[in-house]
Order: structure tokens, then C-alpha cells, then sequence
């Protein structure tokens, strides 16, 4: 049967010598796999182009009873993304941002509110100038409350320390090892008030911003085990030493 809906591309790897299996997150389905062509030519209506990580399309897709791909019939672009392909910074952004997605979000049903949520961050990331450095970081922290581990905190208060498997801070220091100190903890309270809007006036050194970005990515793994290394996660940094 044919549907359509809008897609935010996750992922693409060869399947054979003439299909992609393109991963994407869709609006209508949630996570689908879909076959795509790999022929060039007139004939073909799917441009590989149009599967770079982040791409926002809108497609055409068959959908078999009881077959683990879709197949594309038709796609087109939702919204133009030049920058965020020619532009180095954002670029990398772009496939960080990705893979983390392609590792985290699994559900097959679709979720509208984590749709609109990645498709309004893609075209800020798109046209913003401003706090570009500091994007990934805010988009990872708010993405945590559409995974359902968004930390408790409201339960900070002054030399608590943060405990990172329980997602609370805590007045005594954890029996394990994922802990903030409490100097950290206090960064780490006040880091959750950053924003798109604001996020230009959060002035990190490189060392600075990657260790936040480390300690966002343990915990992620901690309430997400499943998660793989994160292989875009050392290009990133580099491109922001």
C-alpha cells in the first residue's frame, strides 16, 4: 500500500549493488527501514542525494504486510539544506547528531511531539549563525525528555552531588562510580537552562565544552545501554579544538 509522509534521515549503508537501505525517522510510522534505488538516470525518481544524514523529505513509500523494508517510489526535499552540508561545523553537526539518533530512537510508532521536536532543531541548525558550537549540547539535553530519561532537576540543591544512574542529585555520595562532585553538579543544574534562543551567550572553553559533552553522553549510555560507541564523537571534537 502507498503512503506518504515526512522523514528525517538517520542513516544509509549499501544493501546490494542496486539498493540503499535507508534508515529514517518518519512522522506518520516512526523508525522505518526502506529500500531505495542505487541506478542513475532519468528513470530513477530517489536522488542518493537526498539521504544525507539530517535531510528533512517528504516520500512516497510502499509498505508490504509482513516485510522488514519499505520501498521508496518517490521523495523530495522538505526543506533546502544547503549550510548544513557545505559548512564544515555544521556539517559534522549534522552527522554526530545522526548517529546518536540512529543509536537511540528504535520505536516503530510514530511520536509527533519527538517529529516536530527534531524537525524544528534541523532548520534552527540550518539558518542559525549564532551559538552554532554550542548546539549539539542543547540538543541533547532536550532531546533526553522525549527518550523518557530526562534527569530530576528540580532535586538540586546547594553541594549536592549528581547521580548519574538515578538521574537525581543526592546529599550523600553515591555507592558507584557515575557521580557528578559537587562543583560539577552545580554546572550541571544550571546547564538545563540553555536553550536554541540563548545558547550564543554560553561562552565555553574547548575543554570545557567537551568534557560537558562527555559527561552527556555517559549519561546517556548508563539509562540507554544498548547504545554503541558513538564513532562521529571524536571528529566532532577535533573540529572544535
Amino acid at each position: 500500500m502507498l503512503s506518504k509522509t515526512r522523514g528525517i534521515v538517520l542513516h544509509s549503508i549499501p544493501y546490494n549493488d542496486t539498493r540503499y537501505i535507508i534508515y529514517i525517522y518518519t512522522e506518520t510510522f516512526g523508525r522505518i527501514s526502506c529500500l531505495a534505488s542505487r541506478a542513475k538516470g532519468k528513470k530513477n525518481t530517489v536522488s542518493k542525494a537526498l539521504f544525507m544524514p539530517l535531510s528533512v523529505i517528504e516520500m512516497e513509500i510502499d509498505r508490504p504486510p509482513r516485510r522488514d523494508f519499505c520501498y521508496i517510489q518517490e521523495t523530495k526535499l522538505c526543506y533546502p539544506l544547503s549550510r548544513l552540508f557545505t559548512d564544515p561545523m555544521k556539517n559534522a553537526l549534522a552527522l554526530f547528531l545522526a548517529e546518536v539518533l540512529f543509536r537511540t530512537i528504535k520505536e516503530s510508532e510514530p511520536d509527533s511531539r519527538l517529529f516536530d521536536y527534531l524537525y524544528r532543531s534541523i532548520c534552527i541548525l540550518e539558518d542559525t549563525d549564532r551559538g552554532v558550537a554550542n548546539f549539539h549540547l542543547v540538543f541533547l539535553l532536550h532531546l533526553l525528555s522525549y527518550l523518557g530519561i530526562f534527569p530530576n532537576i528540580d532535586s538540586y540543591r546547594e553541594n549536592r552531588y549528581f547521580d548519574m544512574r538515578n538521574g537525581v542529585f543526592t546529599d550523600s555520595l553515591p555507592s558507584h562510580k557515575h557521580y557528578l562532585d559537587r562543583d560539577e553538579s552545580l554546572v550541571f543544574s544550571r546547564l538545563f537552562r540553555i536553550s536554541y534562543e540563548n545558547m550564543s551567550l554560553y561562552d565555553f572553553s574547548r575543554r570545557d565544552r567537551v568534557n560537558i559533552l562527555n559527561r552527556i553522553i555517559t549519561y546517556y549510555r548508563l539509562h540507554l545501554p544498548e547504545i554503541p560507541e558513538i564513532r562521529s564523537l571524536p571528529i566532532l571534537q577535533v573540529l572544535f579544538d
